[in-house]
């Protein structure tokens, strides 16, 4: 069997798992389809490297053209070593049947200083692995390396006027920590590269490796045979439990053992899955109907955030509102809906305060799913426009939380699979209505396509504009119905 090749995307894969290793050069075609958020990741991460670029000015690009052009660009970048160049984007290099190519490399005097940029705001021990294979072959092919640093956004900026890069990113130096795993880096490579020399895919049953550091390309292959169910999607129990369980045998949620120790809520969800029992408060339900004041409103926002910011008094990834709807409930039935959806071409925050301001000005409680996130993203906006500050604070003060009954195991059946999210709730207790149907049916995604929607066509920004409108719809009236059906057991 010829020899592959490993780089640095492939020495982070191997590390994590070496199955996924194998099927990433043997059998791509089993993974998993690069979904809207994965594709997001990259081209952040893309955006994020060009601007850091910006650090070190008037710098030769040897990028690739594509992946079939490696061993050109990487003599490229030999020639310009040679032609004294100071300043070298994408740098390629060959040891050993490793490539690697470094974001950055700058010459100082005779000594050269690697730089690798990332588009998260810290630096993980995953980043200190991919920096060490770079030094590593890099001093391989002779180069003096005086330093390995990361850079990173600093989530503590805030945009004021002109994007200043010189805050917005951060250099972290990392060769300390590199030298003190060195001398890993061989022994690794070599066990990887003997991996790529079986004749079959190597026996690696699912684990915690499967989500950290990242979520692997072919979760869906490996856990094909992993019920849907399973001790798994046991609600917040420690990973260390939960997979002690599955590599005992323990599978199915009713055969775990009655010593396994877990809290209250995870002995609820498992006792209701064993005997098929449900949970019904009615005391702290009705308290808490009681204690609403009519009319209610039902409130639901979506946000987007941007690694780089494009809007004044913005940090990295600070979540933007850009979406809202409203269900107006008098008497206990609709009585208007309400909803404001951005312009991608523009900050939306001043617009969506006015329209919620204006749609939230008769009296009565709003009712948000989850009140920590609405609440803090009113206060996010009342600092940057404090002269809304007393209007905002009023709808902040008015806010109640539809997912406490649930939180707190007021109401429980086994359709909620151990979560109080309403995507869980709204099914068990409302099951004709779904969000399956819908072109848009999750958060994140809404998020992604109108921080996207600017790059679409007429058409599609249309389309997309009118899904979001009916993913967003569909949350405040789901909201309404779960509510309905709280009162109707009292």
């Amino acid at each position: 069997m010829a020899r592959k090749y490993l780089s640095k995307s492939t020495f982070i894969t191997g590390l994590q798992c070496e199955k996924a290793l194998y099927l990433k050069k043997f059998q791509p075609e089993l993974a998993d389809e690069v979904g809207l958020a994965k594709q997001n990741i990259f081209d952040v991460g893309n955006q994020v490297g060009l601007l850091a670029q910006n650090l070190f000015p008037n710098g030769v690009d040897a990028s690739p053209k594509d992946y079939t052009k490696l061993p050109e660009a990487i003599d490229y970048t030999q020639s310009l070593i040679k032609n004294g160049e100071k300043i070298i984007y994408e740098a390629g290099f060959e040891y050993d049947y490793v490539r690697c190519f470094v974001d950055i490399l700058v010459k100082k005097g005779d000594q050269w200083h690697i730089y690798e940029v990332k588009s998260s705001t810290s630096v993980s021990e995953t980043y200190i692995n991919d920096a060490s294979l770079q030094y590593f072959i890099l001093k391989k092919c002779g180069l003096n390396i005086a330093s390995v640093s990361i850079i990173h956004i600093d989530n503590k900026y805030v945009k004021n006027g002109e994007l200043d890069i010189s805050k917005l990113f951060k250099i972290t130096p990392v060769l300390e920590k590199i030298q003190n795993k060195i001398d890993l880096v061989p022994i690794e490579l070599k066990n990887l590269h003997n991996v790529l020399t079986q004749d079959a895919v190597p026996k690696i049953d699912i684990g915690k490796h499967c989500s950290k550091p990242y979520e692997c390309d072919f979760k869906s292959y490996c856990w094909k045979d992993v019920p849907d169910y399973s001790v798994l999607n046991i609600s917040r129990l420690k990973a260390e439990t939960k997979w002690g369980l599955y590599n005992s045998g323990y599978i199915n949620i009713k055969d775990i053992p009655l010593e396994t120790k877990m809290s209250s809520n995870q002995r609820i969800q498992v006792d209701c899955e064993i005997n098929q029992t449900s949970l019904f408060n009615k005391k702290k339900i009705k308290e808490f109907i009681d204690n609403l004041t009519y009319d209610v409103f039902h409130l639901d926002f979506e946000t987007f955030a941007y690694g780089v910011p494009v809007f004044d008094g913005v940090r990295p990834y600070q979540h933007i509102p850009f979406q809202y709807s409203l269900h107006h409930e008098s008497n206990t039935e609709i009585k208007n809906h309400y909803e404001f959806l951005g312009s991608s071409n523009e900050d939306p925050r001043e617009p969506f305060i006015k329209s919620l301001i204006k749609n939230l000005q008769f009296d009565g409680d709003i009712l948000v799913y989850n009140i920590g996130f609405e609440r803090s993203k009113l206060e996010d906006l009342i600092k940057i426009f404090p002269n809304y500050k007393s209007d905002l604070q009023k709808i902040i003060d008015r806010m109640k939380d539809l997912m406490i009954p649930f939180k707190e195991k007021w109401y429980y059946v086994p359709e909620m699979q151990g979560s109080y999210s309403i995507k869980k709730v709204l099914p068990a207790l409302v099951p004709d209505l779904t969000y399956e149907d819908l072109s848009i049916n999750k958060g994140d995604l809404a998020s992604l396509e109108f921080s996207n929607l600017h790059h679409k066509s007429i058409e599609e920004q249309k389309k997309i504009r009118n899904d979001l409108l009916e993913y967003c719809k569909m949350d405040t009236f789901a909201m309404f119905k779960i509510l309905k059906v709280l009162r109707e057991k009292i």
